[in-house]
């Protein structure tokens, strides 16, 4: 079935032909668009596009854009949505001015949503978490990748790696399985570390691998968390067994997280909040994409990714929610896209490119996905009538500007 999206105002990130890399430096300054446009999609994918002059008269059903903008949605290359419950008792804690080592004494952080994790029925879990994802994609969303990370132990872990599974195959959208099995030291683990590493390397991942439950493997490679010795040896057994290298890394310090993340040749090294020369020179002559959280550096009133400074030295910046109970309570891209703006002292096209074209190459889904090209997947979000430009969306941040959001073609 031939489907047109007609009257589109401004038809954004229209590209002559798929990416075959990532946008660097200037070339992040341009969102292609054209005015006046229509949208052919045809089972889903985008046939063709052009001047409402020359839009086709075969179409089987037609769309009214009324003048708003159609662009493609979001890509969201880092989230933690399968988890239970919530954490607004540590949000109230935290404005009265209590540390998160604090928090954490009283039974708070990471382990605190391990506890009801553990608690929790696969049924509850799978439940809440797809109430996310139908969340996200309203609010845009049109790919996402879902780490692990709150089931902290082996089989927790191992028990969020199968709700994301079932989260993966119920999806309308791409779904990339990430297996973050260290993102914390188990309570019964801390007097014994090293067991716990071994256990990793020895059998989980091996096992994650052999049965094909993820696409990466990942490491909160921090102070306080995981050394880069440690990282290292985790991520190269996730490599011997087919899962890609991924690293959250340089949150909290400069930790070593980027010099992992090289010398591996992880797809992408996430929060980056705290990077100096040495790390932007290796960042700069590798192939692995920094991705910025800036809902994380706000929720927790912490420093931001040094965006700006990324771009002008050519790095192939990426930006994602960070989506989870914790510190990042929301995956909503737009608010992505604001603070990238006011607190990253980037564009909004920097940013649109940033949270499109390079996510979708940290998530490996390009040359599919995020850019208006014939062959590519109709994930679109059309807009109010009122929206006519791409930098209104991050200026009136407080708005919801989606009339529909398109997946796979069809309004969701």
């Amino acid at each position: 079935m031939l489907t047109i999206i007609a009257n589109v105002g401004k038809l954004y990130q229209v590209r002559d032909e798929a990416m075959k890399r990532p946008l660097r430096g200037p070339e992040l300054k341009e969102v292609p668009f054209i005015e006046n446009a229509y949208i052919a999609i045809e089972d889903g994918i985008i046939k063709d596009f052009g001047s409402m002059a020359d839009i086709p008269e075969n179409a089987d059903k037609y769309y009214d854009a009324r003048g708003g903008v159609v662009m493609p949605c979001f890509v969201d290359s880092h989230t933690h949505i399968v988890y239970v419950g919530s954490r607004e008792d540590e949000f109230v804690m935290r404005i009265l001015g209590m540390s998160y080592e604090e928090i954490a004494e009283r039974g708070g952080g990471i382990l605190n949503s391990a506890r009801k994790f553990r608690s929790a029925s696969k049924e509850q879990i799978l439940e809440e978490s797809l109430r996310r994802l139908d969340e996200v994609i309203r609010q845009g969303t049109g790919a996402i990748e879902i780490k692990t990370g709150y089931g902290i132990t082996p089989e927790g872990e191992l028990k969020a790696l199968e709700i994301i599974n079932e989260i993966a195959e119920k999806s309308p959208i791409p779904v990339k399985r990430t297996f973050l099995g260290a993102h914390a030291l188990p309570l019964e683990y801390r007097n014994n570390r090293e067991e716990f590493i071994k256990k990793l390397v020895n059998d989980v991942i091996p096992y994650v691998g052999r049965n094909n439950l993820a696409d990466y493997c990942d490491v909160f490679c921090e102070r306080g968390f995981f050394t880069p010795e440690e990282a290292l040896l985790i991520l190269e057994t996730g490599l011997k067994y087919g899962l890609k290298p991924k690293i959250h890394g340089n949150q909290l310090g400069r930790t070593g997280g980027v010099q992992v993340a090289v010398k591996v040749g992880a797809v992408s090294v996430d929060h980056v909040e705290e990077l100096g020369q040495e790390e932007l020179d290796l960042l700069k002559d590798s192939n692995t994409i920094p991705v910025a959280l800036p809902t994380s550096s706000f929720f927790l009133k912490k420093n931001y990714s040094p965006m700006r400074t990324m771009i002008d030295y050519g790095l192939p910046l990426a930006l994602a929610s960070d989506y989870n109970p914790g510190t990042t309570p929301t995956g909503n891209m737009f608010c992505v896209w604001t603070l990238a703006c006011l607190y990253g002292g980037i564009t909004p096209q920097e940013a649109y490119n940033a949270m499109t074209i390079n996510s979708a190459f940290a998530m490996e889904i390009s040359p599919d996905y995020a850019t208006i090209t014939k062959g590519s997947v109709a994930n679109l979000i059309v807009t109010e009538p009122h929206v006519k430009n791409l930098e209104y969306m991050p200026y009136a941040f407080g708005s919801n500007h989606i009339r529909n959001v398109f997946i796979n073609g069809i309004i969701y």
